[in-house]
């Protein structure tokens, strides 16, 4: 139960990853100024997140089952906490899917459209009412880069975080007339267990439906350069908790924060030109005509970064 003056923060997916490190590193706050109460499907993969809450589990910490694709999950979560009165609700439950189109189902692409996008608004509904009768509550969302930019053989998991952006978008104009503040956080790649056994998985998968070419684009070609990608830019599951922290405690928070610096020229190679072509056809080159260069590209990615680039991210130091 939080005490006097602590703010309830409610967080989805904390079994590992960045809503495992977003947990610990908020309830560890020096001036304990958080009540968390961390989520997760499956109680029995706990463990990793009591051993690294350490002495504040069962004080500035608890735990509570919750799945983000079961309306009833979700309001047995909410009505278990004390007069339903959340301050903080950070939105990180998600899954990923990467491949070829051709090769996957509707029924997969529902399920990642289930977690990404529908998880997220069923938690907003349940919490936003009682939010907005207090005028008072801070919605965060854990998005992606690949909300702003579209990345090849991404297509699903893409349009997964496009939906929650444009969702966002609209609803943060609401949500500021009762005093309720919304902030997306936008991380680019991060090094967790979970992007890892992906990336070993898809390697080593048939992707019936596919054309042999395809198949090998993005064998041989995709992710080489996606694991390029990862180890010049990646940034720390750690990293992304300490800018989400940011975020909470700004006494003007932004509604998007990427976290990483680097990511900033390519979106905006986006927004620099109306038609689309400048940024489709630089991931084109990038990909499939400069892709033996790709440790130079991120070599100059970094120092395209300059301060006054640095200074749209939020940065986790």
């Amino acid at each position: 139960m939080a005490n006097s003056g602590q703010k309830v923060v409610l967080i989805t997916g904390c079994s590992s990853g960045i809503g495992l490190r977003i947990a610990v590193i908020l309830a560890k706050d020096e001036k304990s100024r958080y009540h968390v109460i961390a989520t997760m499907r499956d109680l029995k993969k706990k463990d990793k997140l009591v051993e690294a809450a350490g002495d504040v589990y069962g004080k500035t910490l608890t735990l509570l089952p919750l799945d983000v694709c079961s309306d009833e999950s979700v309001r047995q979560c909410v009505n278990n906490v004390k007069d339903r009165h959340i301050d903080i609700l950070i939105n990180n439950a998600g899954v990923g899917l990467l491949g070829p189109v051709e090769s996957i189902s509707i029924e997969e692409m529902k399920k990642v459209f289930e977690t990404n996008f529908f998880g997220v608004v069923r938690m907003i509904k349940e919490v936003m009412p009682d939010m907005k009768k207090r005028r008072s509550g801070h919605i965060i969302v854990m998005s992606s880069v690949m909300g702003l930019q579209g990345v090849v053989f991404n297509d699903v998991y893409t349009a997964s975080k496009f939906a929650m952006e444009g969702f966002c978008e609209s609803l943060a104009v609401q949500l500021m007339k009762f005093n309720i503040r919304l902030s997306m956080i936008e991380p680019g790649p991060v090094h967790t267990e979970f992007e890892t056994k992906m990336m070993e998985d898809v390697a080593k998968m048939e992707y019936p439906g596919a054309d042999a070419d395809t198949v090998r684009y993005f064998k041989d070609v995709y992710l080489p350069s996606s694991i390029d990608i990862f180890e010049a830019m990646g940034q720390t599951p750690d990293d992304i908790a300490k800018c989400t922290k940011k975020v909470i405690e700004s006494n003007n928070p932004r509604f998007r924060n990427l976290t990483n610096s680097l990511y900033t020229p390519i979106v905006a190679l986006k927004y620099a030109d109306e038609t689309g072509g400048l940024s489709v056809n630089t991931f084109y080159n990038l990909l499939f005509n400069f892709g033996p260069l790709m440790h130079i590209t991120m070599s100059i990615l970094k120092c395209l970064t300059c301060s006054c680039l640095r200074r749209r991210t939020i940065s986790p130091n």
